[in-house]
């Protein structure tokens, strides 16, 4: 997006919240002002791997249902801090219990049985060793696997490493229009960034199963992060 005005006529105010701005500290001369908007982007490699485990039980009564339930969660819950997860990434997603009928045409419904289940989410901070914990939890008793959803653990300093290159591709930009136009850029007159955010890659698909004999993998990928700047330059 760019937009070019003669500084004489410009009255307007720049139209965008910002998190950082810079405002002109003094009486802008005669000269063409031009506005660029610009995004910056990195690419980083995800370290962080949540994903959900749980344990479905079946049984008889409520009580049956629920002490199955827990006596297999706890073999979960050991399994997960014996393979070194700290109590910090782990942490309780849904507990739920709920009868099970069976139905007859023009009867009403009976019911057999209730199923319980629980399931934490658990945060791997080594992808690479995910894949072997997932088959461990599913020896265990676990058999209900959702995700991973993968993540950038240090995205504060990527984000900042996105907004440099911003400012870079802005300032590339200006001069650009400046050559074109036979001038040169002067200054900056303000700076403002713009929604950033990371766009995040494919999700891989799992397929858990309680007698596989080979080994679960996680592939992470890589995921883009973005910032955007609008930048105000006085061409001369």
């Amino acid at each position: 997006m760019i937009r070019m005005m003669t500084a004489a006529a410009l009255a307007a105010t720049f139209p965008l919240a910002a998190a950082a701005q810079v405002a002109p500290t003094a009486t802008v001369a005669e000269g063409t002002l031009l506005d660029v908007v610009a995004e910056g982007r990195v690419n980083r490699v995800p370290d962080i791997a949540v994903i959900r485990a749980g344990v479905v039980s079946q049984g008889a009564t409520a009580a049956e249902a629920l002490s199955a339930n827990a006596r297999q969660m706890a073999s979960v819950l050991t399994a997960l801090k014996g393979a070194g997860i700290a109590d910090r990434d782990i942490q309780t997603a849904t507990i739920s219990l709920s009868p099970q009928y069976r139905y007859a045409e023009n009867q009403p419904p009976v019911i057999t049985g209730y199923q319980a289940s629980n399931s934490v989410s658990v945060k791997f901070r080594d992808i690479a060793r995910s894949g072997t914990i997932l088959d461990t939890l599913v020896k265990q008793g676990a058999n209900q696997i959702d995700g991973p959803s993968l993540t950038i653990d240090a995205v504060d300093s990527a984000m900042d490493e996105a907004r440099v290159d911003a400012v870079k591709r802005a300032r590339e930009r200006a001069a650009l229009y400046a050559r074109a136009l036979g001038m040169r850029v002067d200054r900056i007159l303000m700076v403002s960034e713009g929604s950033d955010g990371g766009a995040p890659g494919p999700v891989p698909q799992m397929m858990v199963r309680a007698e596989a004999k080979d080994s679960t993998q996680i592939a992470p990928g890589e995921q883009q992060v973005s910032a955007n700047v609008r930048v105000r330059f006085l061409l001369k």
